[in-house]
């Protein structure tokens, strides 16, 4: 089955196991894919995940994060940029969610980067999606 948009594969299918209380999640593996589960480690909202290999493309484990009392600590994740529609930002247009507790990720000429990160660097780029 070929996906036109392997990002929001990835997205939904962590959205919808965190909604069902999910420990784990499989996601089909790319750069992308690979990027956004590292920065949504390096952030706190996941516990981990690991590279599975298979005969064909692969795929990425995601063992998801909940706090002590069970509730989520990924409350929302959606898609912001999509095939249909490029969303851009320049450097100075690139603003902390939610005051900082979100995280934004953008596809900048170095690498998938937050928005703290591209901040830091100086850089615009690809608003991808957005977590909270």
């Amino acid at each position: 089955m070929s996906l036109s948009d392997p990002i929001a594969d990835m997205l939904t299918r962590i959205r919808n196991a965190v909604r069902v209380k999910k420990t784990r999640v499989d996601v089909s593996r790319s750069k992308l894919c690979l990027g956004i589960a590292r920065i949504l480690k390096d952030c706190g909202f996941i516990k981990e995940f690991k590279e599975l290999e298979d005969t064909t493309q692969g795929h990425i484990r995601i063992y998801l994060k909940y706090g002590p009392d069970g509730e989520d600590t990924i409350r929302n994740i959606e898609r912001v940029s999509k095939p249909g529609r490029r969303i851009y930002r320049k450097v100075k247009d690139i603003q902390p969610l939610l005051g900082g507790i979100g995280v934004g990720i953008y596809s900048t000429s170095i690498g998938l980067l937050t928005d703290q990160e591209c901040q830091e660097k100086k850089l615009g780029g690809e608003y991808l999606a957005r977590v909270n």
